[in-house]
């Protein structure tokens, strides 16, 4: 991928032009939006790579854009709000996004988290590597998971993960048995040391269950160990 697209959704036109300087000044080239619909006609005319979406906009807000953009496409999601609280980030990251950042926020954290996000999203989206796929797959319980391809079997069935949510269950599955603690989870997959306790790690995974159609299926994949964590079983 030799050019690197970001869509920012905000209508605080500040906010916007100063994200707008710091990733132009790291290589990305970068599409502005004030309101949601402008921001869903940019992503259906251009191949954006990442969206920076603020939360709180006047007519259609980033809740309602973020589900409508994971309805179609798994590009990484970054929640930008003024809203703090806890159940404000698990509504975020219970639309789809991949990740929360509060406002106000210190432009070279946010940078940081955009290049996480695109790393995990180059090295997983196979448009973004070659087309000469090995066999590097885990089997297992059901599960078929490809990482060369970023494609997940579930029974035959294939499942649409974000990059996020497969970097968690290829965490889990490529160590059957093993149990792994919320903090052992966020630090392996988001390469983030915790410095406070958060439900991130909680509200991804129960979005990973619902992909997986776990309610409904008695032998769960992921197997919660109460007060511990998650494995998933040989």
């Amino acid at each position: 991928m030799s050019q690197i697209n970001i869509l920012v959704v905000d209508d605080e036109r500040e906010i916007a032009d100063l994200v707008e300087i710091y990733l132009v000044s790291d290589g990305y080239k970068v599409f502005k939006a004030n309101n949601a619909q402008a921001g869903l006609d940019i992503l259906a005319r251009e191949e954006i790579h990442l969206v920076l979406l603020d939360i709180m906009m006047p007519g259609m807000d980033g809740l309602e854009m973020c589900r409508k953009i994971r309805e179609t496409n798994n590009i990484p999601i970054i929640m930008l709000s003024a809203r703090s609280a806890d159940i404000d980030k698990i509504v975020g990251l219970s639309t789809g996004a991949d990740d929360y950042v509060v406002k106000p926020f210190n432009p070279l954290e946010l940078t940081a988290r955009v290049k996480s996000q695109l790393r995990r999203y180059t090295q997983l989206n196979p448009n973004s590597t070659s087309h000469e796929i090995s066999q590097n797959e885990i089997a297992i319980r059901g599960l078929v998971i490809n990482k060369d391809n970023h494609k997940v079997m579930v029974y035959g069935e294939e499942i649409k993960l974000t990059p996020i949510e497969f970097d968690i269950l290829y965490l889990l599955a490529s160590n059957p048995g093993k149990v792994f603690n919320t903090d052992e989870i966020f630090e392996r997959v988001w390469n983030e040391k915790v410095y406070e306790a958060n439900n991130t790690v909680m509200v991804h995974i129960r979005r990973l269950r619902s992909k997986l159609k776990e309610d409904g299926r008695e032998n769960k994949i992921i197997t919660t160990v109460w007060g511990v964590g998650y494995k998933i079983e040989k």
